[in-house]
């Protein structure tokens, strides 16, 4: 009878096994990303489904009610971004004449400064106006492309939606068979639910006193900046970089830089101190992840699945922690080095 393999060698295997999956997760981002989206949505209104069927909806009632919902929901979101967009689209052509002021006065100061000719006009012709119009239509161009994944995320809620009555019976047939694979999902789900509820109601404050602010500023389409400011909150640590960009160049093409110092001095005070300082503690309080360990996962599913793997990078290392750790008592050592640290946890700031 064979032994056991030597302990480098399952090592090994099991780096090239990583290797393998994150690179056809990578693949299927498409698929995977409105997947794990559609998931951690059901994963946070289900506990408005069992309330419904507590109140005596029918299951099927329940679910309808729900679904609508959440569809009513995401069609205002939806409606309020491409209106928006549209009115950026129109609006970006206006600034051609402001651009080529800003470059013309950009290039003075750069050749008062010693910038060689041919650096310059290097970086002159590289400023051109006329992309704004090229980029608007890209933008048009974009949003009628992204119509395709709205409806394969809409059809995923559906079908997930649909599976929230049936999940109790399916969890406790789970215990029977593995006793920690369900206190490990309980987790992933409760923590998931934490982790949200407090990047929701930090980015709803945040987003409603930018969106205030950009209108004393009078930067154009404020509210579009506030809900790209509520969005990026879900991007751990750099989202705040992010949601400044936009409304700041705004603010440069139509008021000058007094305007952009503005915009940039609000977002500091706001969304920096709050989103980069503040908040990520009370995350790493209520999902039990330290600090590094949510940037890190950042940078990781942002490669993986891209812009939405930013969003869903808290979410998506819980539910591999709940999946690959927190099933195995054995991983138990692995457990206490992703976790939060006590002294991180109790601390506050």
């Amino acid at each position: 009878m064979s032994g056991p393999l030597p302990r480098g060698l399952v090592v090994l295997l099991g780096a090239a096994s990583a290797v393998v999956v994150v690179t056809g997760v990578r693949a299927a981002a498409w698929l995977v990303a409105p997947a794990l989206l559609a998931l951690v949505i059901v994963i946070v209104v289900s506990p408005v489904h069992r309330w419904l069927r507590r109140r005596g909806l029918p299951a099927w009632l329940a679910t309808t009610t729900l679904v609508t919902a959440v569809y009513g929901v995401f069609g205002v979101f939806t409606a309020v971004v491409v209106v928006s967009l549209v009115r950026l689209a129109a609006l970006l052509p206006g600034y051609t004449e402001r651009v080529r002021a800003l470059r013309a006065e950009a290039a003075d100061r750069l050749r008062a400064l010693g910038v060689g000719p041919e650096q310059l006009d290097a970086l002159v012709h590289s400023i051109d106006p006329g992309k704004l119009a090229s980029a608007a239509a890209a933008l048009l161009g974009e949003l009628t492309a992204a119509t395709t994944g709205v409806v394969f995320l809409l059809a995923l809620l559906l079908f997930f939606s649909m599976e929230t009555g049936t999940i109790g019976g399916r969890l406790e047939a789970v215990e029977r068979a593995r006793p920690r694979a369900r206190i490990a999902l309980t987790g992933f789900t409760a923590r998931t639910r934490r982790f949200l509820a407090v990047t929701t109601t930090f980015g709803a404050a945040v987003a409603v006193l930018d969106t205030i602010a950009l209108l004393w500023l009078g930067i154009p389409l404020p509210v579009l900046w506030g809900l790209l400011s509520f969005v990026t909150n879900y991007i751990p640590n750099v989202g705040f970089l992010l949601g400044v960009v936009p409304p700041a160049l705004l603010g440069l093409l139509g008021g000058g830089w007094g305007t952009t110092l503005g915009v940039v001095a609000v977002y500091v005070v706001l969304n920096f101190v709050l989103q980069s300082l503040v908040q990520p503690r009370y995350v790493g309080d209520a999902v039990g992840l330290s600090t590094v360990l949510t940037f890190v996962s950042l940078v990781f599913w942002a490669w993986v699945l891209g812009p939405l793997g930013a969003l869903l990078a808290v979410p998506a290392t819980l539910l591999v922690m709940a999946v690959l750790v927190d099933v195995d008592p054995r991983a138990e050592w692995a457990a206490a080095l992703l976790r939060a640290a006590k002294s991180e946890k109790g601390h506050r700031p």
